[in-house]
């Protein structure tokens, strides 16, 4: 079965609110085995709607519509929906009594213009709305079925997981999907499509399609496959991982399930520190407390956060972290020596396991010809040893910053299984 979103609405179209609707209705679609062809945000305008309805099912088995069903005049959706279906607007008495309902609860007065809700095509099947006024309207043209909802996102939700998707199942023989996704870090999209190039050339023959999924310093490589055997094209990924993890193995930080929360690096890396019973601390320079942040964001940090001093002058990395004053007129403050002392000391300072130490040009300013912008070396310190490294990374600051993060964080990790070199 294939399947279109629609999201109506101007306020989408002019960045006014984010369409997280098509997201989350394409996540679910595709974890009961319906696979998304198309998705589109359509202007309250009565011609494009029309337009996108025909469009959609010339392509279509099923469309999903979100939003215009208030009761206002700037909701045109349901009216547009009958004339469509050529189907004229009738009260629905169970929607009548669930509009009444809402509004007796709340111990207000029902308008006239909130009993418009009532109104939907005759002929059509009525999706209860138990969280709001504006019902979910299920229709068929020829061979597609077109199913309109309200936008807001509780009341659209509960319509799918309660009504939509059990019909549908009900009606339909749909075929599995599984996704997996591979995490890597600290290696770029086109490097890592040249290493694994032969291997993803043969899935094809398997029918698994690969997509890189990049983002600042990291790309997850996701292994999508359709099938009726649930158990046959699950075990056909998970052999294809295992063939991929021998080339890659030095990048991979972890694996993604599809549906589930996506595990970042800092979740990764902070669950490794709490197994194993360890605590971090932290010298953040160019990324000024971005990298302490993220270990913060994550309920339990106290368990293995120690702190962070933010040295962003010369000053202050001598004066609160003790680095040596000739560095910063002989190899500069950001060089291997500098962070390796703001590892070492802060490690010290706060009697923790493990340190990370950053220091680099962000940018835009500050460059010089032997340092361009970018420019980062980045120190991971335990009692017995410190590992630095040095990255370049690009001319955008806040992209510099995040790679940093991402970079820095790694390298903890791989310093904490221990196949940090």
């Amino acid at each position: 079965m294939k399947a279109e979103i629609l999201t109506i609405g101007d306020e989408i179209l002019i960045g006014q609110i984010t369409n997280t609707n098509s997201v989350w209705i394409a996540r679910q679609l595709n974890m009961a085995g319906i696979r998304v062809i198309h998705m589109a945000s359509v202007a309250d305008d009565k011609e494009a709607i029309i337009t996108a309805f025909e469009n959609a099912q010339k392509r279509a088995d099923l469309v999903l519509i979100t939003g215009g069903l208030g009761p206002t005049k700037d909701d045109i959706t349901k009216k547009i929906f009958a004339d469509y279906f050529k189907s004229p607007l009738i009260i629905n008495a169970e929607v009548l009594n669930d509009v009444t309902r809402f509004f007796t609860k709340r111990n207000r007065e029902i308008s006239e213009i909130n009993k418009k809700q009532a109104l939907v095509p005759e002929g059509c099947t009525v999706i209860r709305n138990l969280n709001g006024t504006a019902p979910g309207m299920w229709m068929k043209k020829d061979k597609t079925i077109f199913i309109s909802m309200p936008g807001v996102p509780y009341e659209m939700k509960a319509m799918v997981t309660d009504f939509i998707l059990p019909k549908i199942k009900s009606e339909n023989t749909l075929p599995h999907i599984y996704h997996k996704t591979v995490l890597t870090q600290g290696i770029g999209e086109s490097t890592l499509s040249e290493i694994i190039e032969k291997w993803e050339d043969n899935l094809a023959s398997k029918n698994i399609k690969l997509a890189y999924l990049p983002q600042p310093g990291i790309v997850r490589l996701r292994l999508s496959i359709y099938g009726t055997d649930e158990q046959k094209i699950k075990k056909a990924v998970e052999e294809e991982i295992q063939t991929l993890i021998p080339l890659i193995e030095k990048y991979v930080y972890g694996f993604e399930n599809y549906g589930e929360e996506t595990v970042t690096l800092e979740q990764t890396v902070s669950e490794l520190l709490r197994k194993n019973n360890k605590t971090i601390a932290l010298a953040e320079s160019c990324t000024g407390g971005y990298i302490s942040s993220l270990f913060t964001a994550i309920p339990g940090a106290s368990e293995i956060f120690k702190g962070c001093i933010v040295p962003y002058t010369n000053k202050a990395k001598h004066e609160l972290l003790k680095v040596d004053e000739n560095l910063f007129t002989t190899v500069g403050s950001v060089s291997k020596e500098c962070v390796e002392q703001l590892a070492q000391n802060v490690l010290k300072i706060f009697d923790s396991d493990y340190a990370i130490a950053v220091s680099g040009i962000a940018g835009p300013g500050g460059a010089t010809a032997e340092k361009p912008v970018g420019l980062v070396w980045i120190a991971v310190a335990k009692k017995e040893k410190v590992y630095s490294a040095q990255f370049l990374f690009g001319e955008n600051r806040q992209r510099n910053i995040v790679m940093t993060a991402n970079a820095a964080l790694n390298q903890l990790r791989k310093c904490i299984l221990k196949t940090l070199h």
